[in-house]
């Protein structure tokens, strides 16, 4: 896991036994969205041993703690990861896993990582996955400053911006305004 990560998406969960189904789907939503679909099954099968490993048997009259699932694209593998939010009782690597691609450790902030690395497909590695293209947010546009032409336009009296404020803020059934 040394590798420069190029993609990274987790999904926070409670440790109960839904979260094996929770997983499974993200993990098939981000691996279709990734477009590496010819590892679903084996990423399925590592994410719902991973799971079962953290969540064991929850009794229903146990608090519930929270894990962090993530999927992790870096190198030539494609990482499964989990933090639990307990530093006891000690996790280990299912024996179905368990090799040199797969580990446990305790983190400096108290909370256990299990992982385990499932590889790209032949002569696939991280930079060359088509990943999603993420657009701007709204917010993140709202926030952006005007474009030079806007900023520095003469012609944009307070007259107008008002008109063009009121345009917007006009219920899509009110006939448009005239001008």
């Amino acid at each position: 896991m040394r590798d420069q990560t190029v993609q990274v998406d987790d999904l926070k969960l409670v440790a109960l036994p839904s979260a094996v189904n929770c997983a499974d789907l993200f993990v098939r939503f981000t691996l279709t969205e990734w477009r590496v679909e010819s590892m679903v099954t084996e990423v399925r099968r590592t994410a719902e041993a991973l799971v079962r490993a953290v969540v064991g048997d929850a009794k229903p009259t146990s608090t519930p703690t929270m894990l962090l699932f993530r999927l992790r694209l870096s190198g030539s593998s494609l990482a499964v990861e989990i933090e639990d939010d307990r530093a006891t009782p000690a996790l280990d690597v299912p024996r179905s896993l368990a090799g040199a691609n797969s580990g446990a450790q305790l983190l400096s902030t108290g909370k256990q990582l299990l992982w385990c690395e499932v590889p790209l497909p032949q002569g696939m590695d991280a930079t060359v996955v088509p990943l999603p293209r993420r657009g701007t947010t709204r917010a993140a546009a709202a926030a952006a400053p005007p474009p030079a032409e806007i900023a520095s336009a003469d012609d944009l009296s307070p007259d107008v911006m008002e008109r063009i404020l009121k345009g917007l803020r006009r219920d899509h059934g009110d006939p448009p305004m005239r001008i």
